[in-house]
């Protein structure tokens, strides 16, 4: 099944952080990616995901607006709107950083 693309709107990418807001109707997909960096997800709106895995393990999460979630690097995924309302998020990932 061929999906659109969620919207990507980069708001800070530097040596340190890159910060990205995603929006997506309904059934919009971000595409299979892998994280290099730990990150942050912080929901902007509730929402159900579908998260498919590098192994098409499919799994859902439910997003609820403000309760930020962390990750660690090295997950592989293609992370769909499976809820019947658009859904925004922003990602927060760390990139590495050494003093």
């Amino acid at each position: 099944m061929q999906r659109k693309k969620a919207s990507a709107n980069i708001q800070i990418d530097n040596e340190r952080i890159r910060v990205t807001e995603y929006s997506f109707n309904k059934g919009d997909e971000t595409g299979f990616h892998t994280h290099q960096w730990d990150y942050v997800v912080v929901p902007q709106t509730n929402g159900k995901l579908l998260l498919v895995d590098d192994h098409k393990v499919e799994t859902t999460a439910t997003l609820i607006k403000g309760e930020a979630y962390y990750r660690k690097a090295g997950i592989s995924h293609n992370v769909i709107n499976n809820g019947k309302e658009k859904l925004v998020f922003t990602e927060i990932e760390i990139k590495a950083h050494t003093v």
